[in-house]
């Protein structure tokens, strides 16, 4: 039974792998026996992630690529299949933030979270879901969503209504490409220990805050949403689809 939680000969493309929850699913799915390919801007620190997963003994492609260009998406993700095969998995950990007041919050602000949160990810998973339709081949499709996917906080419209969007995006999805065999979900993360997170984790009255509002008292790792994130992308998951799991510590179960 434990073999369903396998990915060998599986092949994972992975947005926003270059650090913080990408970068732990990239890692989570390396280990349960995937090939990757890692996505991100900056090609450095790609080939930073990417130098560790192969000592893994994987199959590990950096592809760098600016997701704000989403008209170019198509394109590029039909050039990634000659070098490097079909993957059978996509993750969609990118993101980004915006934060202002909502009257105070510019266009322009507006318009890339929501390109990069939301438009991006359902070109990319429309460029992944067409391969695979036209090959007669089945996948996984996991979306990061947020807290902000259920609640949210002042200052941040634009990162609520991106996040809220991916939520109702992934059960779209999943309707509409159940009967061809790809399955969609999304995992909710609450408040999770990265790089990004770390001026609020040093900020003493946020960290209380998060420990004390959190019913398991600790920030999340990575690796709390990675294995949730081995579970969607494999066979033992295949009767679950247009689901988002809150990997949260119970942050969404009290008040």
């Amino acid at each position: 039974m434990m073999d369903q939680f396998r990915l060998d000969g599986r092949l994972a493309l992975i947005t926003g792998a270059n650090k913080g929850i990408g970068l732990g699913i990239a890692r989570g799915m390396a280990a349960a026996g995937a090939d990757v390919i890692l996505v991100a801007r900056n090609r450095d620190e790609l080939d930073a992630a990417a130098g560790e997963l192969r000592q893994s003994g994987r199959r590990v492609a950096a592809a760098p690529f600016d997701l704000r260009q989403t008209a170019e998406i198509p394109a590029w993700y039909e050039s990634l299949v000659p070098q490097h095969g079909c993957p059978d998995i996509l993750v969609n950990a990118a993101g980004i933030t915006r934060r202002a007041p909502a009257e105070e919050l510019t266009l322009d602000d507006w318009n890339e979270t929501i390109t990069v949160n939301l438009t991006a990810v359902f070109v990319l998973c429309q460029a992944f879901a067409r391969r695979l339709i036209a090959a007669g081949a089945k996948g996984k499709i996991i979306n990061i969503a947020s807290l902000m996917t259920a609640a949210t906080r002042r200052t941040t419209a634009a990162y609520t209504a991106s996040k809220g969007g991916i939520g109702q995006l992934t059960k779209a999805l999943a309707i509409d490409w159940a009967d061809r065999g790809i399955l969609v979900n999304a995992i909710a993360p609450g408040y999770i220990a990265t790089r990004l997170t770390e001026p609020l984790r040093t900020d003493p009255e946020f960290d209380a805050w998060v420990k004390k509002r959190t019913p398991l008292g600790r920030w999340g790792t990575p690796e709390d949403i990675a294995l949730p994130a081995v579970f969607l992308a494999s066979a033992a998951s295949d009767f679950v689809t247009g689901q988002v799991i809150f990997v949260d510590g119970g942050w969404l179960a009290t008040f």
